[in-house]
């Protein structure tokens, strides 16, 4: 099993880093993720490609961006995966399920959090459902160690967790082979809950409205899947 992470952002860089498996990014390699076709040549070699690039400025409202990054190079690397017989593991989101106001599972309609960054990342999830003949979708939310931020919300609930939590669960999930659409996440919590783990000094305060505070996600297919041998 020959993986290689593309993009070097904090959750990349996290799996590369536990996993020690192979890494292509765009500070790196001389490609442009809008023009996908230009990292074909740095992939070919691996058998699963691991997709972490995503445009991530979720409340930004640059359309365009959001469609080139999030749903346009995602539907191309999806067919040249296809067409190649690469397995695609695409990092997805929980922001999917924003507004859901229910423990919402993979099998469930997911209601996007109206901004374009969860819309084009719920379209190129539905994509690669549509023409991938072998992918891995991970739905989940990560942040990072230690919570860098002054204030915290106690009213945004989720089963986001630490990048390097996150990561590690995720490279359990590829080495167990699973396939389709997993969320990916630990214990319900709420952002606040999250933040006093490694910044005691966080100040607890209620999410701005236009904000999703409802990202929860089912994740016990997640947890039966990752059994695996080493």
């Amino acid at each position: 099993m020959k993986v290689v992470v593309i993009g070097n952002g904090l959750l990349g860089k996290e799996i590369v880093k536990l996993s020690n498996w192979d890494c292509i990014s765009r500070s790196t390699h001389d490609f442009d993720f809008k023009d996908v076709t230009s990292c074909y040549r740095f992939i070919k070699d691996y058998d699963i490609i691991v997709n972490c690039i995503a445009h991530t400025d979720t409340y930004d409202k640059k359309k365009e961006t959001h469609w080139n990054i999030n749903f346009k190079a995602v539907s191309r690397l999806t067919d040249w995966c296809r067409e190649n017989n690469k397995k695609l593991v695409h990092i997805s989101t929980d922001y999917v399920y924003a507004n859901t106001n229910h423990v919402a599972s993979e099998e469930e309609v997911p209601v996007h959090a109206e901004n374009w960054y969860s819309y084009t990342k719920l379209l190129a999830d539905g994509y690669i459902e549509l023409k991938s003949e072998d992918y891995l979708i991970i739905r989940c939310g990560h942040k990072p160690k230690p919570f860098p931020y002054e204030l915290a919300y106690d009213d945004m609930l989720g089963n986001f967790d630490y990048v390097d939590n996150v990561a590690k669960n995720i490279i359990d999930l590829i080495k167990s082979k699973a396939e389709g659409i997993y969320n990916v996440g630990t214990e319900q919590k709420s952002m606040y809950d999250l933040a006093l783990i490694t910044n005691t000094n966080v100040e607890k305060d209620k999410a701005p409205g236009w904000m999703p505070k409802d990202v929860r996600m089912n994740c016990d297919k997640y947890k039966k899947a990752i059994t695996y041998e080493e």
